[in-house]
């Protein structure tokens, strides 16, 4: 009997030795299970975000797949409502009805790097989607306005800000932010007031807002625009001793605005050079970097460029501090 029970024993033990063997040997196959609330994770638990889902899942599969990894990335995030209205407004039936790389560029223009809450963004471009639906295949630019909210591209309301996911940053919008074009942020930038009050004055025989909205790939985008900012206007009437728009006749107004449209050319600043010249729509200007970037035109009338790089999907603008004469 003693001896049966110590056979019973050692048996035991090694069947628990055994058992912790396996056990230990096993254990890096077994997945270890972390609960997530990723990006990905966020639109797919909210009923709301049904069509941004749908959205990603439409598109190129990689977007998909990277919202719901490590990050950090921010979003900003249109709900039902809002590709509703961006279906309507494009002709569109359906979200497969969208071509999916235009799907695909048009949800990377919704996404940027990092983890940016409301606080931390600033007016200005300081930041570029992932987009790369440009004429030079650089980050798209998104013009950021928080002068009253934050609205991005003058489109599109930040309705609820810095939603924390495990991944990044969601922020809610109220309008899908579709590919700018170099008309978008002219209209959107208040910097730029003046020179759309003058693009739009009804008695132009140039349809210079129709024009520069051609998409990349359609003649003659892309564009170069050389973009005078107010004060430039401002001191244009005041050397012209003029007291608005309305007393610059039609002719000389539209030979103007052509002097800072450049066609067929996606000129970055790192393209510019000391003597450089440059073929407007109006006459040519020339270029010099040398003790910073300047534009000068055919009446030695000096242009500091003090905006570079303003990247939109059929051409890019530099903003300027002194309108260009013909």
């Amino acid at each position: 009997m003693k001896k049966f029970k110590k056979l019973l024993k050692t048996a035991f033990i090694l069947m628990v030795s055994t058992a912790t063997l396996i056990s230990c040997s096993e254990d890096y196959k077994i997945p270890i299970v972390i609960p997530t609330n990723s990006i990905v994770d966020f639109v797919s638990s909210n009923s709301d975000y049904s069509m941004l889902l749908e959205a990603l899942q439409t598109a190129d599969s990689g977007i998909a797949e990277s919202l719901d990894s490590r990050g950090p990335f921010t979003v900003f995030a249109p709900n039902n409502a809002a590709f509703r209205a961006f279906l309507s407004a494009n002709n569109f039936d359906y979200l497969s009805d969208v071509p999916t790389a235009m799907l695909s560029q048009i949800l990377l223009n919704h996404v940027i790097g990092g983890n940016a809450l409301a606080a931390s963004l600033s007016t200005g471009y300081d930041i570029k989607s992932f987009s790369t639906a440009t004429p030079s295949g650089a980050d798209m630019s998104l013009y950021i306005n928080t002068a009253d909210g934050v609205v991005i591209n003058g489109i599109s309301t930040v309705t609820t800000a810095d939603i924390s996911v495990d991944n990044g940053t969601i922020h809610a919008v109220d309008a899908v932010i579709g590919l700018p074009t170099v008309v978008t942020f002219a209209v959107a930038d208040p910097n730029f007031s003046i020179l759309k009050t003058a693009l739009t004055r009804a008695d132009l025989t140039f349809d210079f807002v129709g024009t520069l909205s051609t998409a990349n790939g359609t003649d003659p985008a892309p564009f170069t625009v050389f973009a005078p900012i107010n004060q430039a206007f401002v001191d244009l009437l005041e050397e012209l001793e003029k007291d608005s728009l309305d007393d610059i006749d039609e002719e000389t107004l539209n030979a103007t605005l052509k002097m800072h449209a450049v066609a067929g050319a996606n000129v970055l600043a790192a393209g510019l050079s000391d003597g450089l010249t440059i073929s407007t729509l109006g006459g040519d200007i020339t270029a010099n970097i040398t003790g910073g970037a300047t534009l000068t035109d055919a009446n030695n009338r000096v242009s500091q460029i003090v905006a570079v790089d303003v990247q939109a999907s059929n051409g890019v603008i530099h903003a300027i501090d002194k309108v260009l004469l013909k």
